[in-house]
């Protein structure tokens, strides 16, 4: 697993395992920033390489996405589709306002269960 930081504490947790699935995970009450979202998809980037993988983002615990973050996150990557998985209200308000303003480069949707995320991300 690869921690990273964007010059204040560790931001997010990134792994690709052995079946082919992306794990992002962000930090608690982690306000994201546009330079955290572009470190974030950097490594996607780099542990993808030519390869696409689906992707399980755990924002859970996030407390704010910045608009540069947003847009960031509007950009195509290495990721084939983008299951968020939150477990709060808050968490299906910040994801639905995310998948209402922005053209997304990949099928991305919002659960709130992680066996269903898995399901429909067609790794499990």
């Amino acid at each position: 697993m690869n921690s990273n930081s964007t010059g204040r504490n560790t931001v997010f947790d990134l792994d690709l395992d052995s079946e082919g699935l992306l794990r992002l995970t962000w930090a608690r009450d982690a306000s994201i920033t546009e330079a955290d979202a572009e470190a974030a998809m950097e490594q996607v980037n780099v542990l993808c390489g030519e390869s696409r993988h689906p992707m399980l983002v755990d924002m859970a615990t996030t407390s704010d996405v910045s608009r540069g973050a947003r847009g960031v996150f509007g950009r195509p990557c290495q990721a084939s589709r983008i299951a968020l998985l939150g477990a709060s209200p808050v968490d299906r308000v910040l994801a639905n306002f995310f998948l209402g303003l922005n053209k997304l480069p990949c099928p991305t949707k919002f659960f709130t269960s992680e066996a269903d995320a898995l399901s429909w991300l067609g790794v499990r």
